[in-house]
């Protein structure tokens, strides 16, 4: 059997694992105990148009984080964090300074682009949501190739910044041509159709990683996530995200499918997962 395509998502707490119909995430509670819980996808984009499957794709993990919390209230999400929501009202006055300054526009959206990086980079560095992105990374990548594999993925969505990068500034450089009546629709439409192409290009990237072209775009991403998002795990972050890519295979599937162990038998025992909410 072909392995399931799964993607994933790090919480500062656990891991958020999902396939083409369905979800897992498990978590370390605060007293230590692995909670679980699963369900079927609220939004799918498997089965979309293709125009528009790129900006699905986005959606149905996002719409995923509300139904986390209400099942799993102790779940700490990555954007939950006083620092990132300063960090990212910090980003919007920058964006504005640029835009205000004599620098050419299409060095200002650049920079834009660039700065709109700094919410994440400030959410993972030096913490648990680092490793526990690693542990999601070691556990899909060493399913997916039947094999134990490092803390870098090649489709961590990091790959996206470089293919991100040049269609936000060109879709914001467009929408600077617009009438100023429209230019405010102009930016969301340039904002969505910029992520759209982006998951497009993405998508031809790992069809063609060989490719000299695909190699250039997903060389800032690969180093965001060496030197940035991602750290080493610990065997019981490791346990967790187990736990979650177990869970999502089994609703995938209709059986555990029992993925290669990630730590040595001497790591101690741990707590047994309860069931599914």
């Amino acid at each position: 059997m072909s392995a399931v395509r799964l993607g994933g998502m790090a919480l500062g707490n656990g891991v958020l694992v999902h396939g083409p119909e369905y979800w897992a995430c498990a978590i370390r509670a605060g007293d230590g105990r692995l909670q679980l819980a699963s369900g079927r996808k609220p939004i799918r984009a498997k089965d979309a148009n293709r125009i528009v499957q790129g900006a699905l794709r986005m959606a149905e993990v996002f719409a995923l984080l509300p139904v986390v919390r209400r099942r799993l209230p102790d779940a700490e999400l990555p954007f939950g964090r006083p620092r990132v929501a300063v960090a990212m009202i910090g980003t919007l006055a920058g964006v504005r300074l640029l835009r205000s300054s004599r620098l050419t526009p299409a060095l200002q959206e650049a920079l834009g682009s660039l700065l709109a990086l700094g919410p994440a980079a400030i959410a993972m560095r030096g913490t648990e949501l680092a490793e526990y992105h690693g542990a999601e990374h070691i556990t899909i990548g060493s399913y997916e190739h039947g094999e134990p594999r490092q803390r870098e993925h090649e489709r961590c969505g990091s790959h996206l910044v470089g293919p991100l990068l040049i269609t936000s500034a060109a879709g914001s450089f467009l929408a600077r041509r617009a009438p100023r009546s429209l230019r405010p629709f102009a930016r969301i439409g340039a904002a969505v159709g910029a992520m759209a192409a982006s998951v497009e290009v993405f998508g031809w990237m790992v069809k063609n990683e060989r490719h000299p072209v695909s190699r250039a775009l997903a060389r800032p991403g690969h180093e965001l996530q060496h030197r940035v998002v991602t750290a080493e795990p610990s065997s019981e972050q490791l346990d967790v995200a187990q736990a979650a890519l177990q869970e999502c295979l089994r609703l995938e599937i209709g059986e555990l499918e029992e993925a290669r162990p990630l730590q040595s038998p001497d790591d101690g025992d741990r707590d047994e997962a309860p069931p599914p909410a």
